[in-house]
């Protein structure tokens, strides 16, 4: 029950940072006029829905443009529109948590749609795919590598793997990424320069399936590279400090086998920050993919905003990216609280 009771505690702490986010937003928002922007457009696409089918029975200009006015108003109204801004609060909270911010101006789903709620939802899982996956790559080679260099401290590979992590914390993403279809796609023409799909898609679901994995080849690897260093680094840092701690001296002084001093008094102390680091470190990447997803021309969440940004800037669209932004971040910390509980028993007292 205390456990419960702490989860409980933790995901009621997450959810009020949400809500607090959120608030600031709709805050800025509205007092910038954002929010009437918004409101103003999804009244103008249902009154241009209105007038499409009234023109087929209202044949009078004059009459057709009396009726339409009056719809209109009472759209306003109905909306809020006839009030301050600040009243409308709790209203567009609740539009921006559900992602009912209306139509696109000019973005569109691959079927045409251009509910903002149904192009966010589109994209969503060509992102969390492409980072994810790249994710789970650079954690597979730079915990063991971390672990492995903070054994052999000062040696040639400890040395060349320092330089490694430092060049690739260093690099920029997007800086890479067109290095790397320069050398792979232009030069090599082994790999796809971008995009999900060949141009015709293939037809099919083992077929469709390995060509988007095809297409993911190069993404992940630019991905990778540039994380994996600091992976690396910090895994050996963090286990290289705790291999010097006295717990470790004494286990080691017990006449434990060595795998079992790693494993017990090294990496189970030293894994809430490396967890920590890592799934953090997803977030911000998956925030941080705008130009990774542009220059690979990858439909994700990073493309969508690039697109809702430049151009005119299409604020609805946005303010739902940011908002899910906000979600995977809450969402990955009160992952962190459940984990430090398992990793660390002392966080439950």
């Amino acid at each position: 029950m205390a456990l419960l009771r702490l989860l409980a505690i933790r995901a009621l702490t997450m959810g009020l940072v949400l809500v607090t986010v959120l608030f600031l937003l709709v805050v800025i928002l509205g007092a910038t006029g954002y929010s009437d922007l918004i409101l103003r457009n999804i009244v103008r696409e249902e009154i241009r829905f209105i007038r499409q089918g009234m023109a087929e029975t209202i044949r009078d200009p004059a009459e057709l443009e009396r009726v339409i006015e009056r719809l209109r108003q009472e759209r306003e109204i109905f909306y809020g529109l006839d009030k301050p801004w600040y009243t409308r609060l709790p209203e567009m909270i609740v539009r921006v948590l559900t992602l009912d911010l209306g139509e696109a101006r000019t973005l569109q789903t691959t079927r045409g749609s251009p509910r903002i709620s149904e192009i966010i939802l589109e994209r969503l899982p060509n992102t969390i795919l492409l980072f994810t996956t790249a994710w789970l790559v650079y954690i597979l080679i730079g915990i063991p590598l971390g672990v492995y260099l903070s054994t052999r401290v000062g040696g040639r590979i400890d040395r060349a793997l320092s330089v490694f992590s430092s060049v690739s914390y260093a690099v920029p993403t997007w800086w890479l990424a067109l290095f790397m279809i320069m050398i792979f796609a232009i030069s090599l023409r082994i790999l796809p320069s971008g995009g999900m799909y060949s141009s015709p898609p293939p037809e099919g679901g083992m077929a469709r399936f390995l060509d988007l994995a095809y297409h993911t080849i190069l993404p992940v690897i630019t991905l990778v590279l540039a994380a994996v260093g600091p992976v690396i680094y910090n895994t050996r840092t963090l286990t290289l400090t705790t291999a010097q701690e006295d717990h470790v001296t004494y286990a080691r002084a017990k006449g434990l086998a060595e795998r079992a001093v790693m494993g017990r008094h090294i990496l189970r102390v030293a894994a809430p920050p490396i967890v920590t680091g890592l799934l953090l470190g997803l977030t911000g990447t998956i925030a941080g993919g705008i130009l990774t997803e542009t220059v690979f021309n990858w439909r994700g969440m990073g493309r969508l905003y690039w697109d809702a940004l430049r151009g005119t800037p299409d604020e609805a669209v946005i303010i739902g990216l940011t908002f899910i932004y906000t979600l995977i971040y809450v969402l990955a910390r009160f992952i962190l609280e459940v984990l430090y509980l398992v990793l660390d028993p002392r966080v439950r007292y």
